[in-house]
């Protein structure tokens, strides 16, 4: 139909269908209801408070069905009844799950098995953005540098299921950092879909400061889990004293490879708030399909060369000896802490004297001006750099 051929009484008709339409998918009253298991045992600050965040996520989205799961309340909310044991209420909630009876699931203190862990989302306090963090809690592998370069897979994956199609992902600068850099370069190189994002700082990069975390610079900050943890807790809590975390949407859903169940998890200090959000999170993940867009990503980074990136760290031999000592002024960053020994080290065997330190923004190799260039030569073929 033309523009021409729209008369005014049809043109307003049609605009009222789209502030409908609209309307619809703001209130959440169009569409299925998506049914979310919320264990209520556990809490440090008691049963009442859960069912609270369960009963505050229900009325700030009609779309939403909460059910209750555990001992007997006293609440509107629909509730399956379980003994007042956490490990009957889990296998009550992995029931209700594989059963299809709910879409997803929020709960404390959950094991998951190795290869899975959590994407976690804050809202940074500088700018009030909303970041995900990769991860907080569970082993994505039990090597440290492999299981950062899958949290940043998982930290993606999550993002785009709940509505970020295109993250930006930044790596927090702690050990293992440029390794992980490295590693994602190389699967961009091959085809990889990823967009790094860049710090706040003025010397940019894809390692974020700290300065990067309190502005929320990236959509994706990649961590160690236990770092991850810790940012978690400190994100939600740091308002309130450290006792009742506040603020987020919790430590987000469990994410891995085959891994088909979306099991949200809450800290035992979580109020209210926070577990209403992580209800609407793993309402988002349900939504957008999590474990096929996981599925989808990892077979995309598995023809990008995946599987050939987590090796161990470069080594060299033992006894080498240092060449003679020389004034060294100028700095080689780019190099990961962990490995920062070994590269000094091969540029010994070079017949290169070099020091290593500590600058801003990291590690750094020393060495004298007319070294530079052949040692940062080296350094890249050795691949430190």
């Amino acid at each position: 139909m033309s523009e021409l051929s729209l008369t005014p009484n049809l043109k307003r008709m049609l605009a009222e269908g789209f502030l409908e339409a609209a309307r619809l998918l703001e209130t959440g009253e169009g569409g299925d209801r998506i049914r979310i298991g919320l264990t209520t045992l556990g809490s440090e600050h008691g049963i009442a408070e859960v069912v609270r965040g369960g009963e505050l996520a229900q009325k700030a989205n009609p779309r939403l069905e909460v059910i209750l799961i555990g001992p007997p309340v006293e609440s509107d909310l629909p509730q399956v009844h379980t003994d007042a044991c956490a490990a009957d209420a889990h296998r009550k909630m992995e029931e209700l799950l594989d059963a299809g009876e709910i879409a997803a699931a929020v709960t404390m203190h959950y094991n998951f098995p190795v290869g899975v862990a959590t994407v976690g989302k804050v809202i940074t306090p500088a700018q009030g953005r909303e970041m995900y963090l990769a991860t907080t809690t569970g082993t994505a592998a039990t090597d440290r540098v492999q299981a950062m370069i899958y949290n940043a897979l998982y930290g993606i994956a999550v993002a785009r299921a709940t509505g970020v199609p295109e993250p930006t992902v930044g790596i927090l600068n702690v050990d293992g950092s440029r390794q992980v850099e490295r590693a994602l370069n190389q699967l961009r190189e091959r085809g990889f879909r990823i967009q790094p994002a860049e710090s706040l700082r003025a010397d940019g990069g894809c390692i974020m400061r700290g300065n990067d975390l309190l502005a929320g610079t990236p959509d994706v900050m990649v961590c160690d889990t236990l770092t991850g943890n810790l940012l978690m807790k400190v994100f939600s809590a740091y308002t309130t004293g450290g006792d009742y975390e506040a603020s987020g949407y919790g430590y987000g859903p469990g994410v891995g490879p085959g891994y088909n169940r979306i099991i949200n998890i809450v800290s035992r200090a979580s109020g209210a708030p926070v577990i209403a959000a992580s209800i609407a999170y793993a309402a988002e993940a349900a939504r957008g399909k999590l474990p096929r867009v996981l599925a989808e990503l990892w077979e995309a980074a598995e023809k990008a060369g995946l599987s050939s990136l987590a090796l161990p760290a470069k080594t060299t031999p033992r006894e080498v000896k240092v060449p003679p000592r020389k004034p060294v002024d100028q700095e080689i960053s780019g190099i990961d802490v962990l490995e920062l020994d070994n590269a000094a080290k091969a540029l010994w065997q070079e017949g290169i004297y070099a020091e290593t330190g500590m600058g801003c923004s990291g590690p750094v190799i020393l060495v004298a001006a007319e070294d530079l260039e052949k040692s940062q030569e080296l350094l890249k073929e050795s691949g430190y750099l």
